[in-house]
């Protein structure tokens, strides 16, 4: 619902903050004197295209902006988070800033947006009827939701809509399968390289370290046996050897403790040193015995390694690398054998999913094709009431292909004048009978239509009609407006009479210059203003009284 309107230098506006309320509100005033422009100010604010020429003249730029009250919709909703803008107290504020270079800039919930985020947005916030905003009428995915909206095919429509996005997934899935087939078996013959040349080599985690370790001491033989052999020698071999010199030394403290007791300690002191060397010397000897040179095994350990390096080099600097991706190689292998079976299991899923698909899809025609006899009738039956009673309405169905919104393309078709072929909605030339199609289709489907529009705004709806069809009118917006906030431009009197809301449009000059300004009118303004759309310029006690009478009758709807 529009809860507030405000324009600053858009056409003869200077500055004008209007607030709108639930039910039918009516502008009214003298031809020319800006109603139109509110409509048109309001259309920017749903995404409509801006020209330098909307700008006042004199001023930089023109700003429109509408607090609107929303209501719960999911794709609302969704469409709000993707553009991330917050939504306060369940309203959001919609600018639009015009430039006098023609450019423009639009802001959602005072976040930066683009015309077409304003362009989504504007279903879920109104819908215009006036002579040059019909062309949503003209689409036929909004032909088909009116008429979804007048069936109540919500569920039905729900479940051909869930089978739909699940075919459409398992097709697209098949078709990637199919399309990189080819890819799969070249990249499968090139994965079983890659495990066999691992799985050939059979490689150990830390092994290359091992070998390592085990080449540096079979190149260096020679040296380790001749250097732990003098260190053999040195300690426990040679005459002079540590072992026997730590011997001599022990021999003389012991002879002199029996002198003096003191020196006990000190020979105490050497007998762990003594064990020490003992047990070095004898580790020495183990580890020589053990030392032979080995030129087959050195050969075995370089050929080794070059094979490790290899695999290295190919597939990571270091083993523990080489087998993750040996273990990655497996693990692709078997997803690609899995392929097969998945392509089985697809073909199997998309047979159930079109069968399904196709049997709700059926059904929703059926549910459709009765609508669409019912909603000719009733839509019908209103455009006699809005002096369009030659008008011959008739919605038919075509097979279509395949959607979310099942397998029907809906288009609706008039003949306003009698003896007329049905034509397609985009070719009625009147904007006014484009007008009171709209209200009838609206009047007929909102009583069952859950995403009804929060605002619907009509202009020119009572082009070309007066006097009994111009109450007809009034009664129809009157009802529309239970069910939604209506918004309405009107010159007749008897529209006027059905007013929740009235609000009057003139055009003042001040300081040389020509502006509009509106103002919400009080029950005994009203009862004036009714009453100069009836008799003129010059307001007679008749016209007050008639005035009256058609409030009276507007208030007992």
């Amino acid at each position: 619902m529009l809860v507030e309107l405000a324009v600053e230098n858009y056409a003869v506006i200077e500055r004008v903050r209007v607030r709108f309320h639930p039910g039918l509100n009516l502008l009214t005033g003298e031809t020319g004197s800006g109603k139109s422009i509110v409509v048109d100010a309001l259309g920017l604010l749903f995404g409509g295209r801006a020209s330098a020429g909307m700008v006042r003249a004199g001023a930089d730029c023109a700003r429109i902006s509408g607090v609107f009250e929303i209501g719960r919709s999911p794709a609302l909703a969704k469409l709000l988070q993707d553009a991330a803008v917050a939504v306060e107290n369940g309203e959001i504020l919609v600018e639009r800033e015009i430039q006098s270079n023609g450019k423009s800039r639009a802001l959602v919930g005072n976040r930066p947006a683009t015309v077409a985020l304003l362009r989504d947005l504007a279903p879920h916030l109104g819908d215009i009827h006036g002579q040059h905003d019909q062309q949503h009428l003209f689409s036929p995915s909004v032909q088909c939701q009116l008429l979804d909206a007048f069936a109540g095919s919500g569920g039905l429509l729900s479940e051909t809509a869930a089978l739909y996005c699940q075919w459409r997934e398992a097709s697209a899935e098949l078709e990637a399968l199919d399309r990189s087939a080819q890819e799969r078996l070249r990249q499968a013959d090139l994965l079983e390289f890659q495990r066999k040349e691992i799985e050939s080599v059979s490689p150990r985690p830390g092994e290359d370290a091992e070998l390592e370790k085990e080449r540096r001491i079979l190149r260096n033989i020679v040296r380790l046996q001749e250097v732990s052999a003098a260190a053999y020698a040195a300690l426990y071999e040679d005459p002079q050897s540590i072992t026997s010199q730590l011997r001599s030394v022990a021999k003389r403290l012991e002879e002199l403790a029996r002198v003096d007791p003191a020196l006990s300690e000190i020979a105490d002191l050497l007998a762990p040193a003594s064990l020490a060397v003992e047990e070095a010397s004898r580790a020495l000897s183990r580890y020589l015995s053990r030392l032979e040179a080995d030129p087959a095994r050195l050969d075995q350990v370089e050929q080794r390694l070059a094979a490790l390096e290899k695999l290295k080099r190919k597939y990571g600097p270091s083993m523990e690398e080489v087998l993750a991706f040996l273990q990655s190689v497996r693990t692709a292998l078997a997803a690609a054998g899995a392929s097969g079976e998945r392509r089985d299991f697809l073909q199997t899923q998309l047979a159930r999913l079109a069968a399904a698909y196709e049997s709700a899809a059926s059904k929703l025609t059926a549910l459709r094709a009765q609508a669409a006899r019912q909603l000719s009738e009733r839509v019908q039956a209103e455009l006699a009431f809005l002096a369009m009673e030659k008008t011959r309405v008739q919605i038919r169905l075509h097979p279509a292909p395949w959607s979310e919104r099942g397998a029907d393309a809906v288009e609706f078709l008039i003949a306003p004048n009698l003896g007329e072929e049905l034509k397609p909605l985009d070719r009625i030339a009147s904007g006014g009978e484009l007008s009171r199609v709209a209200l009838a289709l609206k009047t007929c489907a909102a009583p069952r239509d859950a995403s009804f529009s929060p605002t619907l705004v009509f202009d020119e709806v009572d082009s070309g009609v007066g006097g009994a069809a111009a109450e007809s009118v009034g009664r129809r917006l009157k009802k529309l407006s239970r069910a939604a906030q209506v918004i309405c431009v009107t010159h007749l009197p008897q529209i006027a009479g059905f007013a929740d809301h009235h609000y009057f449009v003139e055009k003042r000059s001040i300081r040389g210059r020509t502006v509009a300004a509106i103002q919400e009118l009080p029950p005994h303004s009203r009862t004036r203003e009714i009453g100069r759309m009836l008799s003129g310029e010059r307001l007679t006690p008749e016209a007050l009284r008639h005035a009256e009478k058609l409030m009276k009758l507007g208030a007992a709807e």
